[in-house]
């Protein structure tokens, strides 16, 4: 993931001057599957303050050049742990350990869908008001009953009961 607009110097000087402090980035792998796809538009919010939940923008600890989105999963000596939504890509946490603060740059604030298939010109009107529908979106931490470390491996109390009652 790379961000679009500024880098963190320019960001720097618009706190300064009392600016809105807002920028935009593009996911590029699959680590966020399903809550962000490659090639969604992120608006983020520089300095914004981070809850447990939040999707965030971070740098990556080992490679600090380059920028990653992570959900913030809980608070911990030292940082945030930060997991990826999709179980099956591990580029988090697990990997490198907890996130310092000063390597969160900024809080996901709306994710922006691309429009389906740019290049070829070819669009329905279904097509088109699917699209319309859930393009723009807030990216929102999960509902307080849901189990945020639930998610991989051990399943919550909440889903596993759901799962039962389904057979």
């Amino acid at each position: 993931m790379r961000e679009q607009l500024h880098d963190r110097g320019q960001e720097q000087d618009r706190e300064g001057r009392g600016l809105l402090r807002i920028g935009l980035a593009e996911v590029y792998n699959p680590s966020m599957v399903p809550t962000l796809n490659p090639g969604d538009q992120l608006v983020v919010r520089y300095g914004a303050a981070v809850r447990a939940g939040d999707v965030v923008l971070l740098r990556h600890p080992f490679r600090q050049d380059l920028l990653i989105v992570k959900r913030a999963v809980e608070r911990r000596d030292g940082g945030w742990w930060v997991m990826g939504d999709n179980p099956y890509v591990e580029n988090d946490s697990r990997e490198f350990g907890v996130v310092p603060d000063e390597l969160v740059v900024a809080r996901v604030w709306v994710r922006l869908r691309p429009l389906p298939g740019a290049g070829t010109g070819q669009r329905s009107v279904a097509g088109m008001l699917s699209w319309a529908v859930s393009a723009v979106r807030p990216v929102r931490a999960p509902r307080s009953g849901r189990s945020l470390l639930g998610r991989r491996g051990a399943l919550s109390e909440r889903s596993a009961s759901r799962r039962l009652r389904a057979r």
